[in-house]
């Protein structure tokens, strides 16, 4: 668990943040200004969570007074250029307001992590050896072909196309590869395009000039622009309509970027590392990609594979997020017992790593507090036991992943709640609605989704 300064001068957002970190059991102290904040010792702290605006000084101002310190922004949607300009001053990273907590406590634990290794690990010697590129686990050889691409790749200014399934590692592979680059002093922006509504994308990535469409009540640069000189991720960008792709072309093709409702082009200087799930060649055949898009896109992929097809590197991955999330949870050191390892390799993983590590949390939670090793019965691998549940036994014993995923769905969204019907599966609600996406499976207008 990690000492974390909240410098926050709103002190219903302050005593919120507060409460979940301590509910995580990290041990927190609050501030309202930079000169608050200097009363309860920066170079204590192991993160400092400071918004951008503050009375007196910025929060930027905390990143000279500690040095050592890592610094995470919080600002508006409005100020994002404000904090890209943040991160070149020295913050770790910064999150947006309204915040989402889930977010927040990720990005925390990703710091947090990140700085012990960094502080366990001898001057000239790497981390633990099975990680690997910011966070990748893996000694397969498929991975250390992943490490190799990366490796070769991340000096370049070229751009990356990352394919692979749901819940692989595509943002983690994303980030090692701007961290290994030229370009790892300036800001890396995140976009999930399956996350932004279709009629807003195109003002989010490009910006817009005030009075472009209602609402737009003053001027707002784009994520594209706040990008400039580091990298922009897109994220599912499978999901972008047509009309942006044309858009985006331009600005792969000629670094020019257009507000909407503007008549000025401007110039960016931005690197594009895009990421998808879905087979963006049968999306060209259907009408549905731009193949002039792939093309400029496909410089260099990256391949991901799934979890089922990495071999031992399964027990490498759950020993390292084990030793993680024990840590984040306050919870003594656990082990995996020999019956609970073999429930892990038999199980086919359809939500990969990120399913993974929501049954490893949930085997720390309920584990005991007088036992050492996690047991089968708490990863929650069994099959789903409700009336009608498809057990892909006897004649079904063959039946791909993808078509017991369909059977399923179809089967319990009538009388199941999409809560209900991820936790069954063991993958997230996110994870859920984008293979729904994928295998055309909408939700049903009626009933218990």
């Amino acid at each position: 668990m990690g000492r974390i300064l909240i410098v926050e001068d709103e002190p219903v957002l302050r005593s919120e943040l507060g409460r979940l970190f301590s509910r995580k059991g990290h041990e927190v102290s609050e501030a309202e200004s930079v000169a608050d904040a200097e009363l309860h010792g920066l170079l204590a702290c192991d993160l400092i969570l400071a918004d951008l605006r503050l009375p007196g000084a910025p929060g930027t101002e905390l990143i000279a007074r500690a040095p050592g310190v890592p610094v995470l922004i919080m600002t508006s949607y409005a100020t994002v250029k404000s904090a890209v300009e943040a991160m070149r001053m020295g913050a770790v990273d910064y999150i947006a307001k309204p915040i989402d907590h889930e977010e927040l406590l990720m990005m925390v634990d990703r710091i947090l992590e990140r700085e012990r290794q960094r502080a366990e690990a001898a001057p000239g010697q790497p981390a633990a050896a099975r990680v690997s590129a910011d966070g990748l686990v893996g000694g397969c050889a498929a991975m250390q072909q992943v490490f190799e691409r990366i490796r070769k790749v991340a000096p370049t200014s070229s751009t990356v196309l990352i394919l692979g399934e749901s819940g692989t590692g595509k943002e983690l592979v994303a980030r090692a590869i701007h961290a290994q680059s030229p370009r790892r002093d300036a800001p890396i922006i995140t976009v999930n395009c399956a996350a932004v509504p279709a009629n807003l994308i195109e003002s989010e990535l490009f910006g817009h000039e005030r009075g472009a469409f209602t609402g737009a009540t003053s001027a707002h640069a784009g994520l594209i622009e706040a990008a400039e000189g580091g990298t922009l991720f897109l994220d599912e960008i499978g999901e972008l309509p047509l009309t942006v792709q044309a858009q985006l072309l331009r600005v792969l093709q000629h670094g020019e970027v257009r507000r909407v409702g503007s008549t000025r082009v401007g110039r960016v200087n931005v690197r594009l590392v895009a990421a998808t799930h879905r087979d963006l060649a049968r999306m060209i055949q259907e009408g549905a990609f731009r193949s002039d898009l792939y093309f400029r896109l496909r410089v260099v992929d990256v391949r991901l594979p799934a979890l089922r097809e990495r071999g031992d590197d399964i027990e490498e991955i759950a020993l390292f997020l084990l030793e993680t999330i024990c840590a984040r949870l306050g919870r003594p050191r656990l082990t995996v017992s020999p019956a609970a390892l073999r429930a892990i390799r038999a199980h086919p993983w359809p939500g990969n790593v990120r399913e993974l590590e929501n049954a490893i949390e949930r085997a720390v939670i309920l584990s005991d507090g007088d036992t050492e090793a996690i047991q089968p019965g708490q990863l929650g691998l069994e099959p789903p036991a409700v009336s009608g549940a498809l057990v892909p036994t006897g004649e079904e014993e063959d039946l791909s992943l993808v078509a017991y995923f369909r059977r399923f769905v179809l089967t319990h969204q009538d009388h199941m709640n999409e809560s209900d019907m991820a936790a069954k599966l063991g993958i997230s609600r996110k994870a859920l609605w984008e293979r729904r996406l994928k295998h055309a499976l909408p939700r049903p207008r009626s009933g218990g989704g």
